[in-house]
């Protein structure tokens, strides 16, 4: 233990030490960053705004918009912040406080997804008892549950993150403060726990994307009995991109925090932390809202 240190900040990986990359850097990431606001912000403003709206799909739609809106706004700003300024550093609450609020919208994201599947499955196979199922209790008591679940888990997930001991630098080999990055920098005893509380978290949301799969192929067979082809077509084009973003949270995910952790970062380390955590917040207003017909009415 004589080499345990005391840590004050953390240094967050830069993308280059050249300035005009990190100008470049800046200004992609900016774009990104107001594409995904602007996206999630019209959602929300045309749910709230119509009437017509109301109901329990686009209840958990605005849902999802406000937990994508914060899921991107933990990671981006700050490192834009640090690319603009030359520097590299985040305070140790500060990290705390990233590792917190990652945990909380991405693992609240989810869980409102698995609920959207099970909305979109009451609806298609079994539309006799949606409105009796799906009624506006169960909404607000889904979504509350999803939310207050959630806040626990992370507060839970982010003590025991770091409640393990740092030993040696205080170098994170990646843009934010991810947990296998922080791992890499524990204690070799002190960090069990915590791996062992990653497996359980992967286990966790794979039975949630379990579901979501057995929800999608009830739907898919379903909608194959349906006569019409223009109603295959649009339930199909509605259907399988929802599958393919949820598909690629999980497994990017996965990786991340399951992978072998090694003693350097490589570029694929950084593609897959930018498609756990930018893409999925811009691709999901496009996927589940702008496709919508209703939706693009109201705005």
């Amino acid at each position: 233990m004589s080499n345990q240190t005391t840590m004050t900040e953390f240094l967050l990986l830069g993308f280059s030490d050249v300035p005009e990359l990190q100008i470049l850097y800046f200004v992609v990431f900016l774009g990104l960053y107001l594409i995904s606001l602007l996206e999630n912000l019209l959602i929300i403003t045309a749910i709230a705004l119509d009437h017509h709206l109301h109901t329990p799909m686009y209840f958990f739609l605005i849902n999802l918009s406000i937990l994508d809106l914060g899921s991107i706004s933990v990671t981006i700003p700050k490192s834009m912040a640090n690319s603009l300024m030359n520097t590299r550093s985040i305070s140790y609450s500060g990290c705390v406080a990233q590792v917190f609020l990652i945990f909380f919208f991405a693992s609240a994201d989810f869980a409102i997804l698995t609920i959207m599947a099970y909305d979109r499955y009451t609806a298609i196979c079994q539309p006799l008892n949606y409105e009796t199922v799906m009624n506006r209790r169960a909404c607000v008591q889904m979504a509350a549950s999803a939310w207050i679940s959630v806040l626990l888990y992370s507060a839970v997930h982010t003590g025991n993150t770091f409640a393990i001991s740092f030993c040696g630098d205080n170098i994170v080999e990646q843009f934010f403060c991810e947990v296998p990055q922080l791992l890499k920098l524990a204690c070799s005893d002190s960090e069990i726990s915590e791996v062992g509380f990653l497996i359980f978290s992967v286990c966790l949301a794979s039975s949630c994307f379990i579901f979501i799969i057995v929800s999608y192929v009830q739907i898919f067979t379903t909608v194959l009995r349906i006569p019409s082809e223009q109603g295959r077509r649009k339930a199909f084009s509605t259907c399988l991109p929802h599958l393919i973003v949820v598909s690629l949270f999980i497994c990017t995910g996965t990786f991340a925090y399951l992978k072998p952790t090694s003693s350097s970062t490589s570029g694929l380390d950084l593609v897959v932390a930018v498609l756990y955590s930018v893409l999925p917040p811009m691709m999901n207003p496009i996927i589940y809202g702008m496709r919508n017909k209703e939706l693009k009415g109201a705005l």
